[in-house]
């Protein structure tokens, strides 16, 4: 298996581990459109891999990923054109959330620096979750960019912490550290921000060395509840952040990063 065609995605196969790395740094790995559609793909090229057993999913530089390239969004309001000619598809998030939770190899997220709207809900969705202790994690859809928080986080947040936390953090866009996070259960462990990726790793290893089909088997079997919660509310959740794509809020906010000012946002 070769991965030479992906552009933002820096992938490293060894010892049965397959290190997946968004690799935007200089952008502070923000998720543009080309890196969405790779995040979408390469869960189906992992599958297909014979000699990964499981994944490491981390950020280059100094962040996991900053979510959502709101400087993109800014720069093509509407959101009608976004590429190279390409149409806003608005089930990409999706498929990507999907496919990352049919993938039957586990999946270790080693959150190396500051973990943001789009990127949480993928690096909450993994198996397992590493964090450095002064990275950030939450989803600013809603307080930042005036959208709703519809690609996976209705989905993910509250089954980690219950309704009444996640309607806060989500509605608030709150920040969470690292010890806050897995203190109430958000991410499995958290480590000085040097251990992070080693640890993750070991634990990739160690489930790239265990019992292949038992530990697969077991992951797809505790994933049906998540999708049956994507069943229930990802299309809805999606729908409802389309629509606010083209509410003034949304604009303001994206006006209001590109002017390097806070947003002034409208009543209903």
């Amino acid at each position: 298996m070769t991965y030479e065609n992906y552009h933002d995605l820096k992938v490293e196969v060894a010892n049965k581990v397959a290190a997946v790395t968004l690799n935007r740094p200089e952008a502070r790995n923000a998720i543009n459109q080309r890196l969405i559609r790779e995040l979408r793909t390469i869960w189906d090229d992992l599958a297909d891999d014979m000699s990964v057993n499981a994944v490491l999913l981390t950020g280059a530089g100094d962040w996991f990923s900053v979510g959502g390239d709101v400087k993109a969004m800014s720069e093509r309001p509407g959101g009608d054109v976004l590429e190279e000619g390409e149409v806003h598809d608005p089930m990409i998030s999706r498929r990507l959330v999907n496919r990352l939770l049919e993938l039957d190899k586990p999946i270790v997220s080693a959150i190396n620096g500051d973990c943001v709207g789009l990127a949480a809900t993928i690096a909450l969705l993994c198996d397992i979750s590493v964090m450095a202790d002064d990275a950030r994690i939450g989803d600013s859809h809603v307080n930042k960019v005036g959208l709703v928080a519809g690609d996976g986080g209705t989905v993910i947040w509250p089954l980690l912490i219950g309704v009444a936390k996640a309607k806060e953090f989500l509605m608030r866009g709150t920040l969470l550290k690292g010890k806050e996070a897995e203190r109430i259960g958000l991410v499995g462990h958290v480590k000085p921000r040097s251990e992070v990726l080693p640890f993750a790793r070991q634990i990739a290893q160690e489930l790239a060395d265990g019992p292949t089909w038992a530990t697969r088997w077991t992951k797809l079997s505790v994933n049906q509840i998540v999708k049956e919660r994507v069943n229930h509310l990802l299309e809805a959740s999606m729908a409802l952040e389309q629509v606010t794509f083209e509410l003034a809020d949304h604009k303001e906010a994206t006006q209001a990063f590109k002017d390097k000012r806070k947003p002034c946002f409208g009543t209903a």
